[in-house]
């Protein structure tokens, strides 16, 4: 019998708030684990401190997101495969099976030339996946412009494991059920979450937009996916923290029903 598929909660979906209420919602909520957005908040960069989080609220870490955002630049240093040696360095500190990373930059020439490869070696050197994540192509007025390299849709790469992002394929105005059966067994790690017709990338509660979230996760149930699904959704207008997780708990409670689960049933108890 296969195990239950675990519903993490990424620290991205509390933003405003800080990494350290990350864990503390998921814990008070029920989500199985948190994903680790590594960002500006220094907790989120210090292994250390991510210890003392998942053992005080006794919530594990399921993934680790390399810094992989604009925003981020600096973050771990400048150079790419340092964040990327970081997070695996994390990942396996932590016991967290998967670090999710994008795929590189357009101007990041040298990283983007070597970026399959350099996965592939760096796979084949640990247990954790490198799930690399769909992106989209940045629209501007009727065209778009590619952002990503080798390319923003990861089922054109020779990648072991890949992160399928509900929101990203709203941007990229992709087939979500038909990129998730094409990835088949590389499909390693899904971001929950919905978008509409929209160039801006929405990350909202599943249900509120149009992508079909309820039939990818019943694809990942009836596919034997052994991943975890983690809700990446954004909370920042939230008027007050009793909003936000009233926001997280839909989010949850749309995972698990959609996932066959029971409505109050960690996937780890």
């Amino acid at each position: 019998m296969t195990s239950p598929i675990k519903v993490g909660l990424s620290t991205s979906s509390v933003f405003p708030e800080s990494t350290a209420a990350g864990f503390e919602i998921a814990a008070y909520l029920g989500y199985d684990g948190v994903e680790v957005m590594v960002g500006t908040d220094a907790t989120s960069q210090d292994p250390q401190a991510l210890r003392a989080l998942s053992e005080h609220y006794e919530i594990p870490i399921l993934s680790i997101h390399a810094p992989c955002l604009l925003v981020t630049q600096r973050v771990w240093g400048t150079d790419p495969w340092g964040k990327l040696q970081r997070a695996q360095a994390a990942a396996e500190a932590l016991g967290a099976g998967t670090v999710v990373v994008h795929p590189p930059f357009r101007w990041q020439r040298d990283y983007a030339r070597e970026f399959v490869a350099g996965l592939h070696r760096m796979g084949s050197e640990t247990d954790v996946r490198f799930a690399v994540e769909n992106m989209f192509p940045w629209r501007a007025g009727p065209g778009s412009v590619g952002a990503y390299l080798p390319d923003w849709d990861v089922r054109h790469d020779d990648y072991p494991d890949t992160t399928l992002d509900l929101s990203h394929t709203s941007v990229s105005q992709s087939d979500a059920i038909q990129m998730a059966t094409d990835l088949g067994d590389r499909l390693a790690h899904l971001h929950l979450a919905d978008g509409t017709d929209s160039v801006r990338d929405e990350h909202l509660v599943p249900g509120r937009g149009e992508q079909p979230v309820a039939r990818v996760l019943t694809h990942l149930t009836a596919s034997g996916f052994d991943g975890s699904v983690i809700a990446e959704v954004t909370t920042r207008k939230a008027a007050d923290r009793a909003e936000r997780l009233a926001d997280l708990a839909e989010t949850l409670t749309f995972a698990r029903l959609h996932l066959g689960q029971g409505p109050h049933s960690r996937a780890d108890a």
